[in-house]
């Protein structure tokens, strides 16, 4: 049962694009199981770096089919300026599939996901702005809009007609935002209904025979597990489950086809966005660690807040996941320190931690209790070898085998392809 889980274990941003375009390789299928393009993945080809933010990494492996399953939210505009700049650049996006059940963010999603934020002041989530909530939102109370409804002019009306009453009400008399029209909005989603009809399939039945026919299936995520709606750090989340639980949902397929849970982990840590964190650098530690790294949000441009690795947190992520193995990226990072910390459990209220809190006030007040670690102080970025890395480096990454449970088989020390190091 050749499937692989590309998740996330911290709050996103930890490198998931460049792991997944690796594995592509030799992959036959990538499919992006959840969220919309509220979130980016960034590879970096050669000299080329490509922003991502709805299409599956594998686009860039020509023999790849990328899916978008019917877990995603999609914004036909993107969606498609998307695939006209990876066509520009020379990617081929025909082979590009999409899930008729995929919900779609309309512009009234957009337009109250910022207005719900203004509304919340200093309560605010640090969404995007996206519209995803919203959209996510419609799905669960079985209010929204698919793809599929885009070929059925009649439906696509009658549900935005519907959809259009309640939210002019909320936008005009609670936020205060002028109504939208129906008219322009069908105009302008049934023109994308004819762009996109060649690329709708089946996704679930597409996987499924994938599956069966013995090729090699990756799920990609989006965020990280400490963003997942029910089991992340609640209510400063997304709306979605990046967790491995939610890509059998979001795909289409039973966990009895998943063979290997990758969890993707930053060897510091990093979130975009208001919630707790309780390693948090506020210091010239932390904003070193913002310039080195490169840190702020592929989509936004958003500057990262970021901190020592957090093994309470990673511990959470690998039993929450069911994780096989890690891929430990931006290891290069590191090497410009001297002295290096481990978060290994959490005084709060009186209490010491080593399980991750699930109350959120016993969250807030966490501190973080540290273990520390001499640098490596030299380059990594042309290692190619486990053996080759300098001692400290390894004895930094043996110890988060220890403490996980399980093994370091992927260690990225640079964007690029070729700096990576695999193991057995």
């Amino acid at each position: 049962m050749p499937v692989t889980v590309v998740v996330g274990t911290q709050w996103g941003d930890e490198g998931k694009g460049k792991i997944t375009d690796l594995l592509s390789d030799s992959a036959d299928l990538v499919m992006r199981y959840q969220g919309g393009n509220n979130a980016g993945h960034t590879v970096v080809v050669g000299k080329e770096r490509f922003a991502l933010t709805l299409i599956p990494s594998g686009v860039l492996s020509p023999q790849v089919t990328p899916v978008i399953g019917n877990g995603c939210v999609v914004d036909p505009a993107v969606l498609l300026e998307e695939m006209a700049m990876l066509r520009s650049r020379g990617v081929d996006t025909s082979r590009l599939r999409i899930s008729g059940n995929a919900h779609l963010i309309m512009p009234y999603h957009r337009k109250l996901d910022a207005a719900i934020e203004r509304y919340l002041g200093r309560q605010q989530i640090g969404t995007t702005k996206r519209g995803i909530g919203p959209a996510y939102q419609d799905k669960f109370s079985r209010h929204g809009i698919r793809l599929q409804d885009l070929f059925d002019p009649k439906i696509f009306t009658q549900k935005l007609e519907t959809a259009l009453k309640n939210k002019n009400k909320l936008l005009v008399k609670i936020y205060n935002q002028l109504e939208m029209l129906a008219d322009p909005i069908i105009d302008e989603y049934l023109h994308y209904a004819d762009e996109l009809r060649p690329y709708v399939a089946d996704t679930s039945l597409l996987i499924w025979e994938a599956i069966n026919e013995g090729k090699q299936v990756i799920l990609e995520g989006a965020q990280g597990t400490l963003l997942d709606i029910d089991h992340g750090t609640y209510p400063f989340v997304t709306s979605s489950s990046p967790t491995a639980g939610g890509a059998t949902i979001g795909a289409g397929i039973g966990p009895k086809s998943i063979d290997r849970v990758l969890g993707v982990a930053k060897a510091y840590i990093s979130r975009v966005g208001s919630g707790p964190f309780p390693t948090e650098l506020q210091d010239e530690i932390g904003d070193k660690m913002v310039a080195i790294g490169g840190e702020y949000g592929t989509v936004t441009g958003r500057r990262r807040r970021c901190g020592w690795l957090d093994m309470v947190a990673l511990r959470y992520a690998v039993r929450v996941n069911g994780l096989t193995d890690i891929a430990l990226t931006k290891l290069d990072v590191l090497s410009h320190f001297d002295k290096i910390r481990v978060c290994v459990g959490y005084d709060a209220l009186g209490e010491r931690h080593e399980e991750f809190p699930r109350q959120q006030r016993t969250l807030y007040k966490c501190q973080p209790v540290y273990e520390e670690f001499p640098g490596w102080n030299e380059d990594i970025s042309s290692v190619r070898q486990f053996k080759d890395l300098p001692k400290e480096a390894r004895q930094y990454i043996q110890y988060i085998e220890e403490h996980t449970g399980i093994g370091v088989s992927i260690i990225s020390v640079g964007p690029s392809r070729s700096a990576t190091l695999f193991r057995d």
